[in-house]
């Protein structure tokens, strides 16, 4: 969040457990935490997998855990619950992203999201058709999502490292290109990795939609409700044979946007309650557990806030740091664990690993920097302002860290425990090189203050 310009900052009673977890709170707050944490956690996955704990690893991720209520219940090992539960989680969250980008970010302008759309179309289409050129008739040909993807926590990490150095346009055009990178995700997930569909199950889950978007109609504005129908949806979902992950995307986009209350009435509600509360304070000694008049007034001015904040903004402000700390490095510690000593040597599954890492290293920027090349030149778009061509062709480096959604894709795309791995391998090659040389790249773009800021200049200067 951005803090409030000018605003006083107020600091609470020093109590012991504050000296104990302000490290914890310091690192949490910091732009790399959540990519650090993601690539501990990667780490730790390899490590174990490659050790003489590594069948104890495997079997930790096959146990079974089942949920039942009533006489319905649902079963599968954490594995399942991780990538399918926990996931659809992190999908609702982007979801809440994508819609905030669409109103009132860098999505919302036409001429704004030029760039980014077609920069993340070119880095979509250009992944997907080196992998296939390489894999078109092998077994590994429904690997073609897989080197589209960006982890977005790890780039935007990556340039986080550099400071103030990395132009703020840069970071934004990076984060709406991750954005629309999710979009096509979603799509592909949707239409071309789905299994047999279940008509009956995806009507249940048209009319939790319906009934979601119904409370949104009628002004319901709190959590709860949204939570129980998204339950429903999302066991619908998994029902029909689309990927459940689909129902975190589809459940973010009926959240409401809008707040009960405008800005004038929680001024004036506000200024009514802290005047009460003040009446309060000066009758009696400050004793809120004993002053119901105190008590009153901040369960009021509690209640006030809530609702001048959109649902929206609520959910995904309340959710980002799960997902970040807990469903993500979940997720890697389930997902990355790759045995480097296994059978690789067959000739279709090398093409896998092959095909993941030119997609990921050269088709990401190879394909975002000549479609925003050729969005500027044909006037749909501009660079940002201070950002040069060399910090466009850096970004597109930073996007071929594919990490957290390649893994996902690959166990979309693949049963076969052999192909499974080479994706996986793939995935890290290329993730450690894109980062390596995006970051190696930026670094000496930045140190020069002077590159050009527009696409004039940037062509005098041989950028």
């Amino acid at each position: 969040m951005v803090p409030v310009a000018n605003a006083q900052r107020i600091t609470p009673r020093k109590m012991p457990i504050g000296t104990l977890v302000r490290p914890f709170q310091e690192f949490a707050a910091q732009e790399t935490s959540g990519g650090i944490l993601l690539l501990a956690c990667t780490l730790v996955a390899l490590v174990l997998a490659n050790s003489p704990w590594a069948q104890h690893y495997t079997a930790l991720w096959h146990t079974p855990l089942r949920v039942g209520l009533g006489g319905f219940e649902l079963g599968g090992d954490l594995h399942f619950w991780v990538n399918d539960a926990f996931m659809a989680v992190f999908f609702f969250v982007v979801g809440l992203e994508i819609k905030r980008q669409l109103l009132v970010g860098e999505l919302a302008s036409r001429r704004q999201a030029a760039l980014p759309i077609l920069a993340a179309i070119g880095g979509v289409v250009v992944p997907a058709l080196l992998y296939t050129s390489l894999n078109a008739n092998g077994p590994g040909s429904r690997g073609w999502g897989i080197p589209m993807a960006t982890d977005i926590a790890f780039a935007i990490g990556v340039m986080a490292l550099l400071g103030d150095r990395v132009p703020f346009g840069l970071k934004v055009f990076l984060t709406a290109l991750a954005i629309v990178d999710d979009i096509a995700a979603v799509l592909v997930i949707a239409v071309f990795y789905t299994a047999d569909l279940s008509w009956g199950a995806l009507g249940v889950g048209a009319f939790c939609l319906l009934a979601a978007l119904a409370a949104n109609r009628l002004g319901v504005r709190h959590a709860l409700p949204y939570a129980l129908i998204g339950a429903v949806l999302w066991v619908a979902v998994l029902l029909s044979g689309v990927h459940a992950t689909i129902a975190g995307v589809l459940l973010a986009f009926v959240i409401p946007s809008r707040t009960a209350i405008d800005q004038h009435e929680f001024l004036q509600h506000g200024r009514a309650v802290l005047d009460h509360y003040e009446r309060a304070t000066q009758t009696e000694p400050f004793d809120i557990l004993n002053d119901i008049e105190q008590q009153i007034a901040v369960d009021a001015l509690e209640d006030a806030c809530e609702k001048v904040q959109p649902p929206l903004h609520r959910l995904e402000h309340g959710l980002h740091p799960w997902v970040t700390f807990v469903i993500m490095p979940l997720f890697a510690l389930a997902n990355a664990g790759v045995s480097l000593f296994g059978d690789l040597g067959n000739v279709g599954v090398q093409s896998i690993t092959i095909g993941v890492v030119v997609g990921l290293v050269l088709g990401k920027p190879i394909g975002i920097t000549l479609a925003s090349w050729l969005a500027v030149r044909i006037g749909l778009a501009s660079l940002p302002d201070q950002v040069s061509w060399k910090h466009v062709h850096a970004a597109g480096w930073l996007a071929g860290i594919g990490s957290t959604m390649s893994l996902f894709m690959t166990g979309l795309a693949f049963t076969d425990d052999a192909q499974i791995t080479a994706a996986k391998l793939g995935t890290l090659i290329a993730s450690l090189c894109a980062g390596i040389v995006g970051s190696v790249i930026l670094g000496r773009t930045s140190t020069r203050s002077s590159g050009p800021t527009s696409p004039e200049t940037a062509k005098a200067s041989g950028d």
